[in-house]
């Protein structure tokens, strides 16, 4: 046996990290302050396996994102989780976009990604409904049930010995030479290092461990719409749009689910809470402690005009409807059923620029992972043999 691992988060990314470290023969224990696994983050995205084709060539992001829509298709079929690998198209809707959708090709050239450039009457092969004058057909993405996954991954992380304990707010935690400690409100745990995978918090649980980060975790909130049963015939499969290159979200999309519903979204909104699914959710210090970050407000004044059509999309089912309507034009005007929504664990710099990869900072016997957002549920096992590697590396 070697060292004992102290892992903070029960996510996609947490267990992934978890599992990583049993194989290798360290003794794991992951804390997670929710009752159940995939509480926030993993069990409220969109499912969808990504290929690696929007991140710059050469990131983490690039790298992993790649090899993880191979690995984690490979792991959901060798444990029996639902999976499909149907492919999706990027369209762009207006001659305009054309130049993006090249860039975005070659930026899927570069990754590896298996992808080409389609007509409009190829695109409507695929999609009959969607309004296209050009588009990129990426075979490699799918969806996948990921509480599935992390409901896998800790039953192999306990039959390998290792524990994943819930109800573990993390309150304190104390480094030495030999060792860390980690007081939680019902308990102590002593390890040799410790992972910090706490996604929406992450940032504070570093605090916690004496790090002065050099990020703050900004909540955005993404929030989902069905089609109904009437409209989802509409939708085939997945279809994006061209994202804004200055932008780091996706934009409103169309994703099949298995049991033949079709979601459509999500928006970005800033979000009143780390933990806040709804406008009705407010954290005074959540809202404090973004609201003091230097980069939340020069961030506001460059995107400004786009954060006023966010939060109006998200006050009017009609705007969000309407921007549906912009890949498929056809959609009737009660199409739309209220969803669930997700929060995205996203980190800004001071200057205001969001982090545009994954970010680790390490400190004796720590690594802290402080930016792990899309697409990091298809990434989590490379992320975990990455965070695996460094284990025991001295700083």
């Amino acid at each position: 046996m070697k060292s004992h691992v102290i892992v903070a988060g029960a996510g996609i990314v947490g267990l992934s990290t978890a599992y990583e470290l049993g194989l290798r023969g360290h003794r794991v224990t992951v804390l997670e302050k929710e009752d159940a696994v995939a509480e926030h983050q993993t069990g409220n995205n969109s499912g969808v396996i990504h290929s690696g084709l929007y991140y710059k060539p050469g990131s983490l992001k690039a790298t992993m994102g790649q090899a993880g829509s191979l690995s984690m298709k490979n792991f959901a079929e060798e444990h029996g989780i639902t999976v499909d690998i149907c492919g999706k198209l990027v369209v762009a809707t207006e001659d305009s976009q054309l130049p993006a959708l090249q860039e975005l090709y070659r930026r899927g050239q570069a990754n590896g990604v298996p992808c080409r450039v389609i007509t409009s009457e190829e695109a409507r092969e695929y999609e009959p409904h969607v309004r296209t004058v050009s588009a990129l057909r990426v075979e490699s993405t799918g969806i996948v049930d990921y509480r599935g996954v992390c409901n896998t991954l800790r039953r192999l992380i306990e039959e390998n010995g290792g524990q994943v304990l819930f109800g573990q707010k993390i309150v304190g935690i104390a480094s030495k030479n030999d060792g860390v400690t980690v007081s939680t409100k019902i308990g102590e745990h002593r390890g040799e290092e410790f992972v910090n995978c706490a996604g929406l918090h992450s940032d504070r649980i570093a605090r916690l461990a004496g790090l002065t980060p050099q990020v703050r975790i900004i909540p955005f909130r993404g929030e989902y719409f069905e089609l109904t049963p009437q409209e989802s015939h509409k939708v085939k499969g997945l279809i994006y749009p061209v994202p804004d290159p200055e932008f780091p979200f996706l934009g409103v999309h169309f994703t099949r689910m298995f049991n033949g519903s079709v979601h459509a979204g999500p928006n970005a909104v800033f979000a009143l809470a780390r933990e806040g699914y709804s406008w009705r959710q407010i954290n005074p210090r959540d809202v404090l402690e973004s609201a003091m970050w230097p980069g939340l407000w020069i961030l506001g004044k460059k995107f400004w005009r786009t954060g006023i059509d966010e939060t109006l999309r998200s006050l009017s089912q009609k705007r969000f409807l309407g921007s549906l309507r912009e890949l498929i034009p056809d959609l009737s005007d009660d199409s739309l059923v209220p969803t669930h929504a997700g929060v995205r664990a996203q980190a800004m710099k001071r200057d205001g620029t969001l982090v545009d990869d994954f970010y680790f900072e390490r400190a004796h016997r720590q690594i802290h992972v402080l930016n792990a957002p899309s697409p990091a549920a298809t990434a989590a096992l490379e992320i975990g043999q990455r965070i695996a590697d460094q284990v025991g590396v001295t700083v």
